[in-house]
């Protein structure tokens, strides 16, 4: 794993890495937002991540999430911690199987600098960020990522200092089913933003 580390080196310096690879990094969900964030992260350097969700793969996850056909039926956090070692194995991963919810939100994150929200329903989203939000950690939630095409749409809205948006604010899952391309976009950017937010102290949009 020497040459993964010397590789981001290489590339964006020691100083970099030391700010990515310190900060422990929290997602809410492990479906298609959270699994393929997850794997950018590792994938720019980050080493400390704790995973949390309930739910098992099952096939119809595979057309949107970083799982394999072989891993449907296991816990997506546990696959997740499987798939992201493959990447780079010097990784501080927190895999936890649990439902998140109002009363167990803040313990669970509590060591997280960063929390990026990756839910499926708008309540829920709305549930993590009226609870985090006044924690001063860094949050990056989405809103409107459904259907095919507009992809320019999906946009970085920062609505105060320690909360950005990532989406197009209008598409509902519901009647437009996520699909891996508009998918992919928003985790990616989610990713981008927990970057700029670590090498920044912000997150730049201000």
């Amino acid at each position: 794993m020497e040459s993964f580390k010397d590789n981001l080196i290489r590339k964006f310096g020691k100083d970099y890495l030391d700010k990515v690879s310190k900060a422990r990094v929290g997602l809410a969900g492990a479906g298609g937002l959270g699994s393929n964030c997850a794997l950018n992260l590792v994938r720019s350097g980050l080493k400390k991540l704790t995973i949390i969700d309930f739910d098992i793969i099952i096939p119809s996850n595979l057309d949107r999430q970083f799982y394999f056909l072989d891993q449907v039926g296991l816990n997506k956090v546990e696959a997740l911690k499987i798939n992201l070692l493959r990447v780079n194995l010097d990784l501080e991963i927190k895999a936890v199987v649990k439902k998140i919810d109002k009363g167990n939100i803040k313990a669970l994150f509590s060591d997280c600098d960063i929390v990026v929200e990756c839910f499926d329903r708008a309540e829920d989203k709305k549930m993590l960020v009226e609870e985090l939000v006044g924690s001063g950690k860094f949050i990056v939630a989405v809103s409107g990522v459904g259907g095919i095409g507009l992809s320019d749409e999906i946009q970085a809205h920062q609505l105060k200092e320690n909360l950005v948006l990532v989406g197009d604010l209008k598409s509902d899952i519901s009647r437009n089913p996520p699909i891996s391309p508009r998918v992919n976009i928003a985790a990616a950017k989610q990713a981008d933003l927990v970057l700029t937010y670590l090498l920044n102290n912000k997150a730049n949009l201000l």
